[in-house]
């Protein structure tokens, strides 16, 4: 017989939603640990007193039930895996796996009966359905009618919100069976109600998420934060993990509470409470219990007087109550020395903290990712800029994180952190030719050689050899690409005086229309160019001389303030100052902004005045500049309308002889002027690129019609 059972995607039924996860079955107990969250739940065998093995929508499922009243339901399992689960309980745990189904009939007239944490609708002997009652929210009763509401399940698209018994009376006196039937459910439902005075109160705490600040009121059951606009009551039991982060600027904390279920406010769920605490706060607290009270409660973890910072009372006061361990950075310490590394993640800015079996970022949106559901990790180059870099991880479920914007600096202490947890790293294999292997990582020695910085380091050489050379050469060079060679051939081509005659005459048109094409492409390069340099010419630069706008009121005050605030925060970064200056304004009373708003005004009123000033000099010098620039346009069209008299007769000469030539010398005629056009449009080209080309010698056609013009 096996020691132990393993099955994989088996999933959990808890608090109506379905949790995929893995299932063990040892001698000890069974353990199930959930895919999602990583929770685990740990069930002693001796703890065991009944199993049941039903068929359920998914297939197969077992239903265990403890000795403290609580019901485990696990689903998923094959019809085949019966005998092997129930020889495995025989052995192992002295049960026996019973069959049982449910009634299928359709009737809606039974009994209902108390077992533990459920509520069994049953026809008979066989169950219809069964109400785990910590899904209860709420219970009412009224005239022979009991009306459970329950809790909202986010994971399904559609839940069950409200399920009303009929109970007939009875003719036993002194007894009221509705108010039994309520009872029984709010002894076992997971109603909160703030019965009773707090434990301890922590008055207006700063909480990032849900941001604002509130009170919190610590319960014996569940905490409750009480804001201005919102109250939640969380019950400890959604309470995953506790994480206790020191802040970059090692003046702050942070207290990070990871729920499951998560807080809900509209469509908004919230699965992480983070705190915010500055190291100098300290509180003395008191509890409102006795002495008695609390040392059989808390056995010795708490008093009840305590003094010390406010983040280890809160943190002491929740690891007592909820029972779990805190969880705060190992021994990872960045470049600056730091426990955390700064990265952005969804355009949001934020603190990676590499921790002993995880990664968590916080805060906007907090994210924690453990170890063991990591599949690799990846260092790739970032996007924008050189000096960062990119940390991804994917999940084994294929989800995919960006931490992007980290210091190039961070980058060997990263390595150096994953390599010795033995997380896959996805470009490891770069240096092994580009072929990544992923089984053999764990067995690597050659943990000092980096491909991705080895790669790094040469395409960095590789750029500051480019921007040399391209310092070293003058600014005057064309967009165009350079080839080299090309231009040499084009040259040796069109001046070699030795170049061989005996190609054939297709080739030598090839050619010639080619270099034309050439000289085209040039000339239209540097006419682009010409007008570029125009427009950038012809642009209106800023005036220097003209009234600088006025300052908002916020602006004046942060100027004024700035100084205040930094001597107040010392060490501050720029962006946090603005938030800081931010949070001020906004807190500042309305007489208090009165004030800047009134300089506001006056520097507004100066500004207007100013500019009326500077507009009306300026009107007046575009009035002279205009009547000049009329002047030499009115002289220069009277020159152009006096020619000289031999000019006149000319062009009358000429007309009357074109009116009187042959077709032959009009043809011969319109052929050389077509000619002399184009060599004036060459001509053109040539002196807007500054390259000297030698033009065709004129034919004898073009002589001769020089010569009888």
């Amino acid at each position: 017989m096996a020691e132990t059972l393993e099955f994989n995607d088996i999933f959990q039924e808890v608090k109506g939603s379905m949790n995929d996860g893995r299932l063990r079955l040892s001698r000890q107990g069974i353990i199930f640990k959930n895919s999602k969250t990583g929770k685990v739940d740990n069930i002693q065998a001796g703890e065991l007193t009944e199993g049941i093995w039903r068929r359920v929508a998914l297939g197969h499922g077992l239903k265990l039930l403890t000795k403290n009243g609580h019901v485990y339901k696990y689903d998923g399992f094959r019809e085949s895996e019966f005998e092997k689960l129930s020889d495995f309980f025989k052995t192992h745990y002295r049960l026996e796996l019973m069959e049982k189904d449910l009634c299928v009939k359709g009737w809606n007239w039974g009994t209902v009966k108390f077992g533990g944490q459920l509520l069994s609708f049953d026809i008979g002997d066989q169950p219809v359905f069964e109400i785990p009652l910590s899904n209860v929210s709420q219970c009412t009763t009224g005239k022979n009618e009991v009306t459970l509401e329950f809790h909202q399940n986010d994971d399904a698209e559609v839940s069950l919100m409200e399920v009303r018994f009929y109970v007939p009376p009875t003719q036993e006196d002194g007894v009221d069976p509705v108010e039994a039937f309520a009872q029984n459910v709010l002894s076992k439902a997971d109603v909160i109600q703030a019965t009773g005075d707090a434990i301890c109160i922590f008055r207006e705490l700063q909480c990032l998420t849900p941001r604002g600040r509130y009170d919190i009121r610590i319960y014996p059951t569940f905490l409750h934060l009480h804001g201005k606009t919102f109250d939640y009551k969380i019950p400890y039991t959604t309470v995953l993990r506790l994480f206790l982060l020191p802040h970059k600027d090692q003046r702050q904390m942070f207290f990070v509470i990871s729920l499951d279920p998560p807080i809900k406010q509209g469509q908004t769920r919230y699965h992480f409470l983070i705190l915010l605490f500055s190291k100098d706060e300290d509180i003395s607290l008191t509890l409102n219990m006795n002495e008695e009270e609390v040392e059989k409660r808390f056995e010795g973890r708490l008093t009840k007087n305590m003094s010390g910072s406010l983040y280890e009372m809160v943190s002491r006061v929740m690891k007592a109550l909820v029972n779990r361990k805190i969880t705060v950075p190992g021994n990872f310490q960045g470049h600056s020395g730091a426990q955390c590394i700064t990265c952005s993640y969804k355009a949001s800015s934020g603190l990676l903290y590499p921790l002993e079996r995880g990664f968590i970022y916080v805060h906007k949106p907090p994210v924690h990712i453990r170890f063991d559901e990591i599949a690799f990790v990846n260092f790739a180059r970032g996007t924008t800029t050189t000096r960062s870099f990119d940390f991804e991880i994917e999940t084994k479920q294929g989800t995919q994180y960006t931490f992007s914007s980290i210091e190039r600096e961070e980058y060997g202490k990263l390595f150096d952190f994953v390599n010795a947890k033995k997380l896959n790293i996805k470009n490891r294999g770069l240096k092994e030719g580009m072929n990544p292997s992923y089984d053999d990582y764990a067995d690597s020695d050659e943990d000092q050689h980096d491909a991705y910085l080895e790669r790094m380091k040469e395409e960095g050489k590789i750029r500051e050899e480019n921007a040399n050379d391209s310092s070293d050469d003058s600014g005057e060079e064309t967009d165009e690409s350079f080839n080299p060679g090309e231009e040499e051939d084009d040259v040796a081509e069109e001046f070699d005086s030795n170049a061989s005659a005996s190609s054939s005459s297709n080739e030598g048109d090839s050619d010639r229309e080619e270099k034309k094409r050439k000289q085209l492409k040039r000339a239209k390069m540097a006419k682009d160019r010409k007008s570029r340099k125009k427009s950038s010419e012809g642009k209106k630069g800023k005036d220097p001389n003209a009234p600088k706008r006025p300052m908002s009121a916020y602006m004046l005050w942060l100027n004024a303030s700035r100084e205040k605030i930094k001597s107040d925060h010392p060490g501050i970064s720029i962006t946090d100052l603005s938030k800081k200056a931010g949070e001020i304004w906004k807190g500042m009373s309305k007489e208090k902004k009165e004030e800047w708003d009134r300089k506001a005004e006056d520097a507004r009123r100066e500004y207007e005045k100013a500019m009326k000033e500077y507009e009306g000099g300026r009107g007046e010098s575009s009035k002279r500049d205009k009547s000049k620039k009329k002047k030499k346009v009115k002289a220069k069209m009277e020159k152009k309308s006096t020619p000289s008299r031999g000019s006149s007769s000319k062009s009358s000469s000429r007309q009357l002889s074109e009116s009187f030539k042959s077709k032959e010398f009009v043809s011969s005629d319109e052929s050389s002027s077509g000619e002399n056009k184009s060599k004036k449009k060459r001509r053109r080209s040539e002196d807007s690129e500054e390259e000297e080309l030698a033009s065709t010698p004129p034919s004898s056609e073009d002589s001769a019609s020089g010569s009888d013009e």
